[in-house]
């Protein structure tokens, strides 16, 4: 069974950076919105283990803090 790519993926991919931060917590690499995670969660719901999409965003957006990506609304 082939799924879609990691998270981590989409998440740079919208927020266009190359990488992660190195110091998680003090430095922030890009920024994505409340909106962007939305249409990833939509892509992603096969694949993840949620039931609604406002479960996948959440965790979207701890994927997002822990990878030094700013969530703005």
């Amino acid at each position: 069974v082939t799924k879609s790519p990691p998270n981590s993926y989409f998440i740079m991919k919208a927020a266009g950076v190359e990488k992660g931060a190195k110091n998680v917590g003090t430095q922030i690499v890009g920024k994505v919105t409340v909106t962007q995670l939305e249409e990833i969660a939509k892509a992603k719901m096969p694949d993840l283990n949620c039931e609604t999409v406002e479960a996948a965003v959440s965790m979207l957006k701890g994927s997002a803090r822990s990878m030094g990506v700013q969530v703005v609304e």
